[in-house]
């Protein structure tokens, strides 16, 4: 009697294309909201231009997706990362953060000053990421959720803004 084979699934994380975007739009849609589009951060991003982005195919289906927008701070060149989004289904397997992962990573290829977000320090504290109280967004954020990881500059203080 032989064994079935094992059957596991195949994760790639790949730049976004556009033939991507209706689905991370989808993706992001259901992960988040309609409440997204009043938040500080999405007026940001409607701004910014994208600079890079990562989408995360399970066999083909797109399970998650993430992107950089270039933004300065005060004059510096920063990136602004978000949002992040994983499929219901595939949460809790480490996505999240391996698409943060690609992030830094592309940060660091391009020796950008460093990576700005707003969310949540408990999780994002683990790639390095700080509270940067000094930097001020272009509408309401809780300071406290305002977090910096250096690349090449140490936080820059002052307005945000779109590059």
């Amino acid at each position: 009697m032989s064994a079935a084979p094992v059957l596991t699934p195949t994760l790639r994380i790949l730049p976004e294309t556009a033939a991507d975007r209706a689905e991370v739009e989808a993706l992001v849609l259901a992960a988040f909201g309609p409440g997204r589009f009043a938040k500080t951060a999405e007026r940001l991003r409607e701004a910014a231009p994208l600079s890079t982005a990562f989408v995360a195919r399970e066999d083909g289906r797109l399970v998650g997706s993430v992107r950089l927008w270039s933004i300065t701070i005060d004059g510096v060149e920063a990136l602004f990362l978000g949002p992040i989004a994983v499929a219901e289904d595939a949460r809790r397997g480490g996505l999240g953060a391996d698409l943060i992962t690609a992030c830094i990573g592309e940060a660091q290829h391009r020796s950008a000053s460093g990576i700005l977000l707003v969310g949540d320090l408990a999780y994002f504290s683990r790639f390095g990421f700080q509270p940067s109280p000094d930097v001020r967004l272009p509408g309401p954020a809780d300071p406290r959720r305002i977090l910096w990881l250096n690349i090449t500059r140490m936080a820059p203080t002052g307005e945000v803004r779109p590059a």
